[in-house]
């Protein structure tokens, strides 16, 4: 069977995509990848053909051009990059179709694999990589920084839902949409956020129960196969110097602003004078090197690239933004974690990460130095909280997510299409 994969955005949009084409290139399917060019050497040593959609240069500039600590700016930036490429991603995914042979899927925001079902009749799946994406009035996703939650009338969210949707999806991810849905000869939609963004033939999300329990208001066909955990350098040790750094002294703790933003100046100057506000040796995280301050003092390096799963159970906390990928590492990892949310899904997943009991959240504009290092010391020195991180972590003894969801996948598909070459998949 011919599995297409799509999948566009930073290191923690795509990993958990390629994780999943390995898996289904494992089990002896031909799997085609179609992703920016800057995540070829990701797929280099595995069956997978790559397919490049834009290029390196867009990329880049694209995380140069979204603002720190702007959740507003940097997503209306990213809808237009994902309104941009849609149209290219499809007609590559289009031309690689074998009627009858192929699957489809992508992500929540890339809407080629579901455009294929409607024009080609491929069976599609959809992979959330949060629960943030699910719309719920008994579990509202916590957005912004202030947002409606469980408690708030009915009336009002109602209300909040409409305004977010009227004045901010829908001018900048359905009306895009809607303009090639007419150029494919296809019907508009409406208010896509609310249930199409659902309206695959697999559904499944990457995270487990404990971390987003499903609502009874969310669609009924969601399979949950819990956090993917995929890391490039899963079996990669760290480097000499960061090894050496590291048994130098008291576990450090390492900074991170994530993947998708070049622009966290701040953000690294206020992590250094932290740390030593607070007498911790420190980590600065990034492959983006004009962000870290020129002159860096004893007992703090930088590192371009470090793999999380060899990296994080040796430091004293993680501070992060707040992604899925960094979160569920941190979890696994059994790390006290301080989260910065700026963007996207990282309110809500800070949000859960609090309630679990093993983080605590400064948004940006608490992010001072003294604030940061009184939380750190904290982070450090509370016994009962690394007790809890370390439950936490006991619960990824038999993790086993991209297995999961490529079973899931298949089983439904199986089910939509029976007379397709999936049925001889399972």
């Amino acid at each position: 069977m011919r599995v297409l994969i799509s999948t566009a955005g930073s290191h923690g949009d795509v990993l958990p995509f390629v994780a999943l084409g390995r898996e289904f290139a494992a089990r002896g399917h031909e799997v085609i990848l179609y992703a920016n060019p800057f995540f070829r050497s990701y797929t280099t040593d595995a069956a997978i053909r790559f397919v490049p959609i834009s290029t390196v240069e867009k990329y880049s500039s694209l995380f140069g051009e979204l603002a720190d600590g702007d959740p507003s700016r940097a997503f209306k930036r990213v809808a237009r990059e994902y309104a941009e490429i849609c149209p290219e991603y499809y007609r590559a995914m289009k031309s690689d179709v074998v009627p009858g042979e192929t699957i489809a899927i992508g992500n929540s925001l890339l809407f080629s694999p579901r455009l294929l079902r409607e024009t080609d009749h491929i069976p599609c799946a959809t992979v959330h990589l949060a629960p943030s994406v699910f719309r719920s009035d008994l579990r509202p996703p916590r957005l912004v920084p202030n947002w409606i939650n469980s408690h708030t009338s009915s009336l009002l969210k109602r209300t909040a839902w409409w305004m977010l949707d009227k004045i901010f999806y829908d001018p900048n991810f359905t009306a895009p949409l809607n303009r090639y849905r007419a150029e494919l000869g296809l019907p508009s939609v409406d208010r896509i956020f609310r249930s199409w963004i659902h309206e695959a033939d697999c559904v499944v999300g990457l995270f487990p129960d404990w971390f987003g329990e499903p609502q009874s208001d969310w669609p009924g066909h969601v399979a949950l196969a819990d956090f993917p955990l995929y890391d490039h350098g899963n079996q990669v040790s760290l480097s000499p110097s960061l090894d050496e750094f590291i048994k130098a002294g008291q576990p450090p703790v390492a900074f991170s602003a994530g993947t998708a933003t070049a622009t966290a100046h701040e953000f690294f100057q206020t992590s250094v004078e932290a740390s030593e506000t607070a007498g911790l040796r420190a980590i600065l995280l990034t492959h983006f090197p004009q962000q870290v301050p020129a002159s860096l003092p004893k007992g703090v390096i930088h590192v371009d690239y470090a793999p999380f799963g060899a990296l994080l159970p040796k430091l004293a906390a993680f501070v992060h933004h707040g992604g899925i990928g960094s979160t569920s590492q941190a979890f696994r990892a059994g790390v006290p974690q301080l989260i910065r949310p700026v963007a996207y899904d990282q309110f809500d997943n800070s949000d859960r990460a609090v309630r679990l009991g093993v983080a605590q959240e400064v948004l940006p504009k608490q992010y001072v130095p003294h604030v940061v290092a009184d939380v750190l010391k904290k982070l450090t020195t509370d016994s009962s909280l690394h007790q809890r991180c370390q439950q936490i972590a006991m619960r990824f003894t038999n993790c086993n997510s991209i297995v999961t969801a490529c079973d899931s996948i298949l089983s439904r598909l199986c089910e939509v299409a029976p007379n397709s070459a999936v049925q001889g998949t399972l």
